[in-house]
């Protein structure tokens, strides 16, 4: 692990996001609530809270933070795409982007798992695709 016991702690902040590709049916039936597991955004949203919470313990050599805010967004962007957005911040000494990554990884990992009953064509995932997942900004003050 890397040594910053002499970096200043200072606020950071980090947003990422990502995309996943479902059939415009299964986007109706979020959008209406017919999901058979439940609300899909709120299970993913929770899901993507404590995965933020988590990310000492599922990437070995992140350092244990202080997280002070998470919040996680959710953005159908047409008939066939939801963008998934989670912001991280923390009074740190390092910053929060594996946090921010994790947390949208996680989000779009239980969409797939809620809606997956729905999207399966002969067993198979034919069209469901998880992409774009990236930092869209990192800020230190």
């Amino acid at each position: 692990m890397i040594d910053i016991s002499n970096k200043k702690s200072v606020t950071r902040i980090a947003k990422a996001s990502g995309r996943i590709k479902l059939k415009e049916e299964t986007i109706k039936r979020i959008q209406n609530n017919q999901v058979k597991k439940g609300d899909v955004f709120t299970i993913a949203k929770i899901a993507a809270i404590n995965a933020v919470k988590k990310v000492p313990d599922l990437i070995p050599l992140c350092h244990q933070i202080p997280v002070t805010s998470i919040d996680v967004e959710f953005d159908i962007e047409n008939d066939t795409i939801i963008k998934v957005s989670c912001m991280v911040k923390s009074v740190a000494q390092t910053g929060v982007e594996m946090e921010a990554l994790t947390g949208v990884s996680v989000a779009l990992l239980n969409i797939w798992d809620i809606v997956k009953y729905l999207e399966k064509i002969n067993g198979q995932y034919s069209s469901t695709i998880i992409y774009d997942i990236k930092v869209d900004e990192k800020i230190k003050k």
